[in-house]
């Protein structure tokens, strides 16, 4: 190879252009443009500093085996992108337009990072996830989609999609299930996001949220534009006290199963939340996070089914089969429904269609069903461990929310406090878990009672402890350790 490619400091650019050998190796038809993405990225690594002067197209050509055509089509494609520059007479040099660029691909996916044992809520068993009934799925109705399919499809979602969802939600949750209010979304999160858009563009601009609560539902309205009053809970649910002086006229809430506290709702407390909302005209998002599963009775029904002219429903797949598929549904009043279908329309055009065909065929075919009671029986033997394990390594301490869901509330005696040693502890033994205090709402000010919640516990320790993606082996080791870590 030549060495008349050399910088300013007399330095060989001869190790730059052996870059370019496997490029001028790939097939003809592809040669030309394998040349340019090969030097292109010389020049954009650092490889190729700027000022370096390439050699001619003749000796480029002559050392790589290649036409002179090849190079020169290369260099003055490279020169009119801002890569290169030439000049006649003058040869072609690396601009000084580009900067190096250093790529790299974060994981910005939640984790605990080192824990040994991690009981924090929200993760189900991706174990469980159907793969082989879901890749049979995927199959057929790849074979099958019309073609029409492939185009754009109603903001809403696909009609098969939307009479299978009603079905289902209507049999297992008691909703009230047109097909044409309902909307294919990409989890709760979107659902929440296209309400407090719609909510805002109509001029409100504060929610309620429960406290305690999901941390997200503060998050997802606030990037909306709408500020959330903390909403106190007593031993019915949300308090209504509260929530008549706040003035709001719209309220999040998950009554099947509150989180973190595992409250469900009373029967007197829903109707009065229903009463506070028409009497207000206002609106209740209905985050039916892990409504499905109940283990001492039939799963209580939906609050969306007694009034859904002022119930927005929401829900996903994200316990039942993984969250990663990003797929879920809303149920809107009529009052709505045109205001959010527009806002999903403009947010994204709609949900992907291969995915609403595959999810409906899996509806239709009785498969979902199936999963659902695999994880019943999984996630009720994986609570009933945790139960005797925190009885066994935590005699005294006082369990509560076991009835549904995927996460309890432990209650621990004071002399394991206070909450902060606990943690410190813990975290050092790596044991990640969550106090009920950490979603605790900042601005929540509201005093204990009738009214509100307990916000002290003395020296004790109150755990949100989640237990869907742990074994029951898993679950009573982590125990163990959480125990030998806690002292006491």
């Amino acid at each position: 190879m030549t060495s008349s490619g050399t910088n300013p400091a007399g330095g060989t650019g001869s190790a730059a252009w052996e870059l370019l050998l496997p490029a001028a190796s790939a097939p003809a038809r592809a040669r030309g443009r394998s040349l340019q993405a090969a030097l292109r990225e010389a020049v954009r690594s650092g490889r190729l500093a700027p000022g370096t002067r390439l050699p001619s197209s003749r000796d480029l050509a002559a050392d790589l085996g290649v036409s002179r055509g090849l190079i020169t089509e290369a260099y003055e494609q490279l020169v009119a992108e801002g890569y290169l520059r030439s000049g006649r007479g003058a040869g072609t040099w690396v601009g000084g337009a580009v900067r190096a660029a250093h790529p790299r691909a974060r994981d910005l996916a939640p984790h605990s990072p080192g824990a040994r044992v991690g009981f924090v809520p929200g993760t189900p068993d991706l174990s469980l996830f159907p793969r082989a009934a879901w890749t049979a799925a995927h199959r057929s109705v790849l074979a099958g989609l019309p073609h029409h399919h492939l185009g754009y499809p109603d903001p809403r979602g696909l009609p098969r999609l939307r009479t299978a969802l009603a079905e289902l939600l209507a049999r297992r949750r008691g909703v009230v299930a047109d097909p044409e209010r309902i909307v294919v979304v990409s989890g709760v999160t979107q659902a929440t996001t296209l309400l407090g858009l719609v909510l805002h563009a109509r001029g409100m601009r504060t929610v309620a949220v429960e406290n305690p609560g999901s941390p997200q539902h503060s998050a997802l309205y606030a990037s909306a534009g709408i500020g959330t009053v903390p909403l106190p809970l007593d031993a019915e649910g949300p308090a209504l006290g509260p929530l008549r002086r706040s003035g709001v006229r719209a309220v999040v809430t998950t009554p099947a199963h509150q989180f973190p506290t595992g409250i469900a709702c009373s029967a007197r407390r829903r109707a009065e939340l229903l009463d506070w909302a028409r009497s207000v005209g206002g609106v209740v998002l209905e985050d039916d996070y892990d409504g499905d599963f109940r283990y001492d009775r039939a799963p209580v029904g939906a609050l969306q089914g007694l009034d859904p002219e002022h119930v927005v429903y929401a829900g996903s797949v994200s316990k039942s089969l993984a969250p990663g598929l990003r797929l879920g549904w809303m149920i809107v009043p009529d009052s709505l429904a045109d205001d959010v279908v527009e806002r999903k329309r403009t947010m994204d055009l709609g949900h992907p269609t291969l995915e609403q065909a595959l999810f409906a065929h899996f509806v239709e075919r009785g498969d979902y069903d199936r999963q659902l009671r695999r994880c019943q029986r999984a996630y009720r033997e994986r609570r009933d461990a945790l139960v005797a394990a925190l009885r066994e390594h935590f005699p005294g301490a006082r369990l509560s929310g076991i009835a549904a869901g995927l996460h309890l509330i432990a209650e621990l005696p004071g002399r394991y406090g206070p909450e902060d040693r606990f943690l410190a502890r813990t975290d050092a033994a790596g044991i990640a878990v969550r106090t009920l205090a950490a979603y605790t709402h900042a601005r929540a000010d509201a005093p204990g009672g009738d009214d509100g919640t307990d916000g002290g516990t003395g020296d004790g320790v109150r755990l949100v402890l989640g237990y869907a993606h742990l074994s029951p082996a898993r679950i009573h080791e982590g125990v163990r350790l959480m125990r030998e870590a806690a002292g006491g």
